[in-house]
């Protein structure tokens, strides 16, 4: 056992490299590299819906009929870290349930940075319509992305960051 760790307890999230900030300008989160992901189910797809376990399954990413390009597809309960090296000022997105539940599933979207919650949105349900998320993130180091499973459990929970962009310096 490692000192300093309790017995069981384990992260499960494995940092290769700190990657770099995001650029300069607009960032779409879909091309910035993750500190690290975790996902509920398979893994955390970019610019797609999660689908189903395998990488690269999901389809376009659809809330409430509006398509979104870009963006993250993720079932509850997932977590994206992104290092912002506190060079960043605001993060802006349009969250729900991928369309391909059929309007099944419940989530919560919430921005944390440096382990503070910036914003959590009320639990959205499938077939509802995408929830704008604009905060402000200046001086961030980490930047947390989480969706929750609103407390019933995450079948269903097809959880997508729609359009999410980081405005940086």
């Amino acid at each position: 056992m490692q000192r300093g760790r309790k017995a069981g307890s384990e992260d499960e999230r494995i940092v290769e490299a700190i990657p770099p900030a995001p650029p300069a300008g607009q960032n779409a989160v879909s091309d910035v590299a993750f500190l690290s992901s975790t996902n509920g189910w398979g893994p955390v797809e970019r610019d797609s819906s999660v689908g189903d376990q395998a990488a690269g399954d999901g389809g376009p990413i659809s809330i409430a009929g509006v398509d979104y390009p870009k963006g993250l597809g993720t079932n509850s309960v997932s977590d994206v870290q992104l290092y912002l090296d506190g060079k960043c000022t605001r993060l802006t997105a349009d969250v729900g349930v991928d369309d391909e539940t059929g309007g099944s599933g419940t989530v919560t979207f919430s921005v944390i940075a440096d382990g503070k919650t910036l914003t959590t949105t009320p639990t959205i349900r499938g077939k509802q319509a995408a929830v704008p998320i604009d905060v402000d993130v200046t001086g961030a180091q980490v930047l947390d992305l989480k969706v929750g499973d609103a407390g019933d459990g995450n079948a269903n929970d097809h959880g997508d960051w729609g359009a999410p962009t980081l405005t940086c310096s």
